[in-house]
């Protein structure tokens, strides 16, 4: 008999891992259904990597765009009055993508089976976040699945722009860095060298920038798998370093003192914060599991425990604002907004209000950062190329005082 992993919400609101043998994964759900526990997920225990090639681990998560789509096309045809088992069929139909189209025709075959939309989603945790499940599960508890699928498709759609602002951004800049490290390293590991020989063979006094700068390239020449395989394993080091509790809080905590962009890490945080926290409200999720839901997607380890902690204030009697405001981590205007949406009973349209305006900080600051970094560049090259020309030409110069 198989044996099922799975992640429940008990009555105290606290998460439960455990495992359960059954016939199959649908006799689990009816039995911690009998429980009265909330389902975050159920998977299947395997016993031997040969036999995973099915999982959701080795499908590989789909492209933001590609559920945006999907979001929204499902929204569509429910508010059409189509079926859900039919419109999956459909949008399995005409996905692209893989992973999404092996994920929907598994959907589509728990669907027919009498498993629930949401509990289904559950399976894959690659494709369909908790925050993606959770409010499915509102919608269908709430009869509003259409509504709920559109506000999905417009929280991933602004999820997505800001993505794309800010790559396209710092594109730019990292592509000029890199191509001028490149001419750098050309210079210094064979064009010097080439100078170096000369200047020895026709005895040319070198001066003491000259020797610093030859020095360099000597050096870079005998040592090069320092800068070609330092960097790989310094992130591979870092890489791995962040995948330790104390390693990952301790790498956030870094990027939010970096200046300027950890000024755009923090606004990039809090506005996901109030965008996502918002969304689940206004959908219908309690304020407990959307602040669970919250810590988990907030995708910066310092931020978590800071949502974390509230939630444990929350439970005590707290009220939102003061955690927050306790944690140093978010703006004064954003405890502030959240302390009035309490009182008013508009906590959702004022977490909205927040995030559409840090949002809107983070596109401002991120034109501002990319203005300033050009510059910033042109006089970084200017100085290296400077410098270079200045210590090949001292040598020169005496080479032709001595022919003169």
């Amino acid at each position: 008999m198989p044996t099922f992993v799975y992640d429940v919400i008990d009555s105290s609101g606290n998460t439960v891992k455990g495992r359960m043998e059954a016939e199959s994964e649908g006799a689990v759900l009816s039995r911690l259904h009998e429980q009265r526990l909330h389902i975050l997920g159920i998977s299947e225990q395997k016993t031997s990597s040969l036999f995973s090639g099915g999982s959701q681990k080795a499908m590989g998560a789909p492209k933001l765009q590609s559920l945006v789509v999907f979001s929204r096309q499902f929204a569509t045809m429910i508010d059409a009055g189509l079926a859900v088992l039919k419109c999956l069929d459909i949008l399995e139909q005409q996905t692209k993508d893989p992973p999404l189209k092996q994920a929907l025709t598994a959907i589509k075959r728990d669907v027919q089976t009498g498993i629930s939309l949401g509990d289904s989603l559950t399976k894959y945790p690659n494709c369909f976040s908790k925050l993606y499940i959770n409010m499915i599960r509102a919608a269908e508890l709430g009869g509003i699945l259409d509504t709920i699928l559109d506000r999905l498709a417009q929280f991933l759609e602004k999820e997505q722009e800001i993505r794309q602002k800010v790559k396209s951004a710092l594109t730019y800049p990292v592509i000029v860095l890199v191509f001028a490290m490149i001419i750098l390293a050309a210079m210094f590991m064979f064009i010097l060298p080439t100078f170096k020989q000369m200047f020895s063979d026709m005895g040319a006094k070198m001066p003491p920038m000259t020797e610093a700068l030859f020095n360099m390239s000597d050096f870079m020449v005998h040592n090069w798998y320092v800068f070609v395989f330092g960097p790989l394993f310094t992130a591979i080091g870092v890489k791995q370093y962040g995948k330790s509790d104390a390693g990952r809080y301790k790498l956030d905590l870094l990027k939010l003192k970096v200046p300027i962009m950890g000024e755009i890490v923090l606004k990039l945080s809090v506005a996901r914060f109030c965008r996502t926290f918002g969304t689940l409200l206004n959908s219908g999720v309690p304020m407990m599991r959307a602040i669970e839901i919250v810590s988990e997607t907030a995708g910066n380890e310092v931020l978590t425990r800071a949502i974390m902690e509230t939630k444990t204030a929350l439970r005590e009697g707290s009220r939102l604002s003061p955690p927050l405001v306790k944690s140093g981590l978010f703006p004064p205007m954003v405890t502030h907004m959240i302390d009035i949406g309490e009182e008013t009973g508009r906590m959702s349209e004022m977490l909205v209000k927040v995030a559409e305006f840090y949002e809107q900080e983070v596109d401002a600051t991120v034109k501002a950062l990319t203005s300033l970094i050009e510059p910033i560049l042109i006089i970084f090259l200017g100085v290296i190329v400077g410098f270079i020309v200045i210590s090949i030409m001292g040598p020169m110069f005496s080479i032709i005082n001595q022919i003169r």
